[in-house]
């Protein structure tokens, strides 16, 4: 072969080695597009999907080998947890094992003719328990005696505020109401910092105020009853259900107590706002039920309590029930003591209980 045969042969092959790479290379890029478009894919592919209740995030992460999904918690303020309310102390004591005949929920009932004292139904009546808010009727009670002037300013401060139990209340630090609506929304809504405010102004403040309480429950014979507090609160207030029968009588006597204790709903402006409070017993909207006073309360440790002046079957009655349990048993009670007395003619009381020494 000669030199001339051997140049060109080679100048072919270094040709066809250059044509072949070419072909290669031409033949490599869509291979590179597609692993680059594979990688794109598999960034997409990593994506955030709502959970339909859209309160979790599910993040799912492909890979070669697997597909690992990983819940994404977004940041969500916890539920409050339910609060157990703590055994009153009627339950502490055994109260509630008490039968009666109509299978009341209260561990303690009470029903007294107003004008002859007849004791119509009760059962462990002798107990002495924390009374809660019908603290507020010896605290109305007062206000009402005193003949302070009822179109007077007061204005809510830090010492209004519960520190016993941490209620909350819509009257805030720096609201101004009269002295005839604080005492309006403590006797017929239970609001705690009224009840403390009508407290804390009266004449000689709150040392004072307690001792009249404590001075009033004595001079009408409630010798089982004490206060130390004006709102019902603290479970240290406590009375006995014929020390309760006294105040109502009382207090029935007042015009104003009857009217603000029955009144079904009360607005009050304060500042900007215009407030809508109701009446923490249903009953006073019921066209059947005919209530001259009445009043509400609960703490853990006193059960659902109410008191009511009101008229059945041609009687003026006085009803105390202490320690229900369950939101609306002590009214269910109060229909239950109704209708019994409605339905036959009740002279002789049914006295059920169980021997308990008040503390």
């Amino acid at each position: 072969m000669t030199i001339y045969q051997q140049n060109t042969l080679g100048k072919k092959s270094l040709g066809m080695v250059c044509l072949v790479g070419l072909f290669v290379s031409l033949a490599l890029v869509p291979l590179s597009y597609s692993h680059a478009a594979t990688n794109k894919t598999r960034v997409a592919k990593t994506h955030v999907a709502k959970a339909q209740a859209g309160k979790s995030k599910k993040v799912v992460v492909q890979s070669k080998r697997r597909v690992s999904v990983v819940i994404a918690r977004k940041h969500v303020q916890p539920r409050p947890q339910a609060v157990v309310d703590r055994a009153s102390f009627g339950q502490i004591a055994g109260l509630h094992s008490a039968s009666d005949e109509l299978n009341l929920k209260s561990s303690v009932a009470l029903v007294v003719d107003q004008q002859t004292n007849e004791v119509l139904y009760s059962k462990n009546d002798k107990a002495v328990l924390p009374i809660a808010s019908l603290t507020k009727l010896m605290t109305g009670l007062l206000i009402s005696e005193a003949h302070l002037p009822m179109d007077e300013s007061i204005a809510i401060t830090s010492d209004d505020v519960d520190t016993e139990k941490h209620s909350s209340s819509r009257l805030q630090v720096g609201s101004v109401l009269t002295r005839g609506e604080l005492l309006h929304l403590a006797l017929m809504s239970s609001e705690n910092r009224a009840a403390h405010a009508l407290a804390r102004t009266s004449p000689g403040g709150l040392p004072t105020f307690v001792a009249q309480m404590n001075a009033k429950a004595r001079s009408l014979g409630m010798l089982d009853t004490v206060y130390v507090e004006p709102t019902g609160l603290s479970s240290n207030n406590r009375s006995s259900a014929h020390d309760l029968v006294k105040l109502v009588d009382v207090a029935h006597r007042q015009p104003l107590l009857r009217e603000l204790t029955t009144s079904p709903g009360f607005e009050v402006d304060v500042g900007r706002r215009t407030l809508q409070y109701n009446n923490t017993n249903r009953l006073v909207k019921n066209p059947t039920w005919d209530i001259g006073l009445q009043k509400t309360g609960y703490i853990s440790e006193a059960g659902r309590c109410l008191v009511m002046q009101a008229s059945v079957a041609g009687r003026k009655l006085i009803m105390v029930f202490l320690d229900s349990a369950g939101k609306l048993t002590r009214i269910a009670d109060a229909e239950r003591v109704r209708h019994w007395i409605e339905s036959t003619d009740h002279r002789v009381s049914a006295k059920v209980g169980v021997p308990v020494v008040g503390g």
